[in-house]
C-alpha cells in the first residue's frame, strides 16, 4: 500500500511539473511571438523612414541651388520693369506702388521714385516700431527699395517708345503681372533683406501669425484705398487705379505663393549669410 502511494504521489509530482513546464512554455512562446512583432514593426518603420529619407535626398539632389544674391537683384529689375509696364498698360498701376503714384500726381515736384523709397522708408519704420526693437537688416532693405525706386525712373524715361494699342496694352498687362509675382516670390526666397514694399506683409505675416496671402491681399486693398482717396478728393478723379490694379490686389497673393510653392519644388537659394 505505501509502494502505491508513493507511486501516485510520483505521478501527481510529475503531472503537476509538465503543467507548469507547459504554462511556462506557453508564456515564452507568447513572449517570443510580441518580440518578433516589435522587431518587424521596428523593421517596418526603419525601412519607411529609410524610404522617406530617400526621398527627401532625392528631392533635395533634384533642386539647383541659386545665389541668393543674383535673385535678390533679378527681383529689383523685374519689379521696378513690372511696375512701370502695368502702368503703362493703362490697366491701372500695381497696388505696391499705387500709394507712392498717388503722392507723386498730387505732388508733382517729387518723382515716383522718390515718393517710391520714402513711402518704403515708412514702412520699415512701422516694422521697427512692431518689432519693438532696432532690426539693421531692414536698413539694408531701404537700401534695396532705393534703388528700387531709382530704377522705376530709369524705366520711366524708356517706356514710353512702346507701342499703346490695345491688343499691346492686354499684353502689357499680363506680362507685368506674371513678372511682378514672379520677382516677388524671388525676393521671399533669396535669403537677404528685400524691397521694403515686399517685406513689409512678409514680416507682418511672421509678426501677427497670419498667412502670407491673406496679408498681401490685405496690404494690397489698403494700398488701393489710400489711393483712391487721396486722388478723389485732391484731384477730384480716380488715378492710376483700373480693372487691373483691383484684380491684381486680389489676386496676386494666392498668385504669388503658388510660384513660390512651384520654386521650393526645384531651387534652394544660398547666400553669403547662409550656415554652412
Amino acid at each position: 500500500m505505501i509502494g502505491i502511494k508513493c507511486s501516485i504521489d510520483t505521478v501527481n509530482s510529475l503531472m503537476k511539473f509538465i503543467y507548469l513546464l507547459f504554462i511556462k512554455s506557453v508564456c515564452i512562446l507568447k513572449s517570443c511571438k510580441q518580440i518578433c512583432r516589435a522587431k518587424c514593426l521596428r523593421t517596418g518603420m526603419v525601412k519607411s523612414m529609410n524610404n522617406n529619407n530617400a526621398d527627401t535626398m532625392i528631392q533635395e539632389t533634384d533642386r539647383r541651388t541659386l545665389r541668393g544674391e543674383l535673385a535678390l537683384i533679378a527681383a529689383v529689375l523685374i519689379n521696378s520693369f513690372g511696375v512701370v509696364l502695368m502702368l503703362y498698360s493703362g490697366a491701372g498701376i500695381s497696388a505696391i506702388s499705387s500709394v507712392p503714384f498717388a503722392f507723386s500726381e498730387v505732388f508733382t515736384k517729387i518723382s515716383l521714385g522718390t515718393w517710391t523709397y520714402l513711402f518704403q522708408g515708412l514702412l520699415v519704420l512701422t516694422l521697427m516700431i512692431l518689432r519693438k526693437k532696432f532690426v539693421p537688416q531692414y536698413l539694408f532693405s531701404f537700401v534695396v527699395g532705393f534703388a528700387f525706386g531709382e530704377f522705376l525712373d530709369v524705366h520711366e524715361l524708356w517706356i514710353g517708345i512702346l507701342p499703346q494699342t490695345i491688343p499691346c496694352r492686354i499684353v502689357y498687362f499680363v506680362l507685368s503681372y506674371i513678372l511682378i509675382c514672379i520677382g516677388i516670390a524671388l525676393s521671399n526666397r533669396c535669403g537677404l533683406p528685400i524691397i521694403p514694399t515686399d517685406l513689409f506683409p512678409r514680416e507682418l505675416s511672421d509678426i501677427i501669425r497670419v498667412g502670407y496671402p491673406k496679408i498681401k491681399i490685405t496690404f494690397d486693398v489698403i494700398c488701393l484705398t489710400v489711393t483712391a482717396c487721396m486722388t478723389g478728393f485732391l484731384l477730384g478723379h480716380l488715378d492710376g487705379l483700373g480693372i487691373g490694379t483691383i484684380l491684381a490686389a486680389f489676386t496676386m497673393g494666392k498668385c504669388i505663393g503658388l510660384i513660390g510653392s512651384w520654386m521650393d519644388k526645384r531651387y534652394t537659394f544660398v547666400t553669403i549669410l547662409t550656415k554652412e
